[in-house]
């Protein structure tokens, strides 16, 4: 194999890498696979990126963000062995992009403002991708992003077009609604109807939460992981009663749990 090694590597490197890794005397198992084999490699390469970010970890995000590069050229590869695209093709398609969105700072357009910035940016990008209404720039929206961030950019392309609520207390409305239509749909125990009004429910929840300026995908993740620190001390706050989690009834549990809540501020410091 004619390969240098050096203290210092950079992206061209990381290209080369990849080709002898995809060579006949390669790695038995980089030489096989496809766009579709890693395609969960790199969504969850993505995802370790950004809670290297939440972490506010340079060093983590530093190798996350290698794993992501390493993805992207590797995808790459499989498209080059085609003559389809390569790395300089990718990159040279995002930079006429970024280009021809950014007129305001490449060209003579004049956008002093986040607002005059995003006005801009929809109008170019609807242009460039022969989008001449509202729903085709939805569709242009991925359906592989989770649901509540889908949801939040589908509402914001329809705000731009004019449509929706008026203002927070008929944001709020629509919750109170859907919730009531939910209720309604479970007494009366209308299986295909309560699996669409949760989505109902949260749909109109993250509108709700544009409104007053919650990301909804974040507030969610936030609970989750307190709701993952409160179950950890419960745990404990249980096993200190002499009492087996696993093995106790779901009404047991449920009263200690609600007595948790109660003494939590009070007990945390001894749990932890």
């Amino acid at each position: 194999m004619n390969f240098e090694t050096k203290e210092k590597y950079n992206i061209d490197d990381l290209v080369e890498i990849v080709k002898i890794l995809r060579s006949p005397d390669g790695c038995p198992w980089d030489k096989v696979q496809t766009h579709e084999s890693v395609r969960q490699d790199f969504i969850e390469e993505v995802y370790e990126a950004a809670e290297a970010i939440d972490e506010k970890d340079t060093e983590h995000l530093r190798e996350e963000l290698g794993d992501v590069l390493f993805q992207v050229v590797f995808h790459c590869e499989l498209e080059s062995e085609k003559n389809n695209f390569n790395l300089d093709d990718v990159a040279d398609e995002i930079c006429k992009k970024m280009i021809l969105r950014h007129p305001y700072v490449f060209s003579s357009v004049t956008a002093d403002t986040t607002d005059e910035v995003l006005k801009n940016w929809d109008a170019i990008k609807m242009n460039s991708k022969s989008q001449k209404t509202p729903s085709e720039a939805m569709d242009s929206v991925s359906k592989t992003l989770p649901s509540l961030m889908r949801a939040e950019k589908l509402q914001s392309k329809a705000k731009r077009s004019g449509i929706d609520s008026k203002n927070t207390d008929s944001a709020f409305q629509s919750v109170s609604e859907n919730l009531e239509s939910l209720k309604a749909a479970i007494d009366s125990n209308d299986t295909e109807a309560y699996q669409k009004k949760i989505g109902e429910l949260l749909f109109s929840t993250v509108r709700l939460a544009r409104f007053i300026g919650v990301d909804c995908e974040k507030s969610l993740y936030n609970v989750c992981d307190e709701f993952t620190d409160n179950f950890r001390l419960f745990e404990k706050f249980v096993a200190q009663k002499g009492i087996d989690i696993q093995n106790s009834d779901v009404d047991t549990l449920n009263e200690l749990w609600n007595e948790f809540t109660k003494k939590r501020k009070n007990l945390e410091e001894n749990l932890k």
